[in-house]
Parts: C-alpha cells; sequence; structure tokens
C-alpha cells in the first residue's frame, strides 16, 4: 500500500498514522488544511518525500475551503511553518502554488488534486528507479560472496517506503533484491524520535519479509 492516498469519496485524502505504528496500523482521513497540518507536525507522515506529498495534498485541502489567491497564500504558510526545514515541503508548496496561479478559482481544487497526484505519482517512479539500480549492487555484492550466505545491510532512521509514498529511498533497493531472491538482512538502528529505525524500518520490512535482527 502506499502512505498517502485520495479517498474514494475524491474530496479527502487518507494515511497511514505512523505515531501508531508498530504496534498498529490505522489509517487516518484529512478532510481539512488544518487536518494535513496536524499530520505533518504531529508526524503522523514523516520522511521528506512523504512530507512534501501531504503539503501538496494540504493545498488541495485549502483549495476546496478558500481557493482565493490569499487563501492558497494563508494555506502555504500554515504548512511552511509545520516543519520549516524540509526541503522537499518548500518545494512542493512553491509548486502547488505555480501549479494553480492561471487556474480560475472555480476549477482550482479539482487541479490542485490533480497536481498532488502528479508529485506522489513522480515520486514513486523516482524511489522505483533508485530501487532498480541499487538493487543491481546487492546483486553483485552478493555474486562476489559466491552466491554463499547473505547480503547484510545496516541502515539508518527509516528510508523506506514509509518515509516516501512506495518503495523508499535507501531501502528501494533492498526490497528490489529481496524480490529477486536475493538473500539479505537488514540491520536497523537508530530510533529517536518516533522509533524510525527499530520500530518503523523493522516492521515494513518485516511486512515485507525481509529479514532484520
Amino acid at each position: 500500500m502506499r502512505t498517502i492516498w485520495p479517498a474514494g469519496d475524491g474530496r479527502t485524502v487518507e494515511i497511514i498514522d505512523q505515531t501508531r505504528l508498530p504496534h498498529e496500523l490505522v489509517v487516518v482521513a484529512l478532510e481539512t488544511l488544518d487536518d494535513a497540518a496536524q499530520a505533518v507536525a504531529t508526524m503522523q507522515v514523516r520522511g521528506a518525500p512523504l512530507i512534501g506529498a501531504a503539503a501538496a495534498y494540504g493545498i488541495a485541502l485549502a483549495a476546496a475551503e478558500d481557493p482565493s489567491d490569499r487563501g492558497l497564500e494563508a494555506a502555504a504558510g500554515k504548512l511552511a511553518a509545520t516543519r520549516p526545514t524540509a526541503v522537499n515541503l518548500r518545494w512542493a508548496l512553491a509548486e502547488m502554488k505555480r501549479a494553480l496561479s492561471e487556474v480560475p478559482e472555480s476549477r482550482r481544487f479539482v487541479a490542485a488534486m490533480a497536481r498532488a497526484g502528479e508529485i506522489v505519482d513522480a515520486d514513486v517512479a523516482i524511489n522505483r528507479a533508485i530501487g532498480e539500480h541499487g538493487a543491481g549492487l546487492i546483486a553483485e555484492a552478493w555474486r562476489r560472496k559466491c552466491g554463499a550466505g547473505r547480503v547484510e545491510v545496516l541502515t539508518h532512521c527509516n528510508a523506506g517506503w514509509l518515509a516516501t509514498v512506495d518503495w523508499g529511498t535507501a531501502l528501494a533497493p533492498v526490497y528490489r533484491a529481496h524480490n529477486e531472491g536475493v538473500p539479505i538482512h537488514v540491520w536497523v538502528d537508530e530510533t529517536r524520535p518516533r522509533n524510525q529505525g527499530a520500530g518503523l524500518t523493522a516492521w515494513e520490512l518485516g511486512e515485507h519479509g525481509v529479514p532484520t535482527p
């Protein structure tokens, strides 16, 4: 599954509440700009690419409430303040404002949802490509071991699909290599501030069947 997606009603956005992991998988609906801002600020969504995606959908939810230039500017300011150091957040907000600048107010919500969806799909494609490239490096490491034992990988924090929309960044090659039959084992570390390593990374790897400590 993805970490963020439009709900079936076409009006709300759903996310995995990562503050509830690894103990339970809970899906939360974002219905308003405030919901999106809270999700980023409280780390219900976390990881740079996912934060950017949530910000894009946050602008779309804001456009449903107030599609005016003034309303969108205020929404962008509110979202930017949630995680002021996040580069993907700032980029997504700027891109959404650019995409909507010439769109009539009456069409801005639909246009915003469409552009947010494109941003999300692009992130998935990028991470899939990382996986395809990196899996070759892991396979080569296994070949150098003459196909004996397994490839050992150490990760820090969480860089899997929970930190993106799907696949992940550093973990994408791990998933791809595992899918292709390369024996691989991942050591996970770093647990601050949301148990990212021992909790989130270990959880998502376990769900995929990748061995961890």
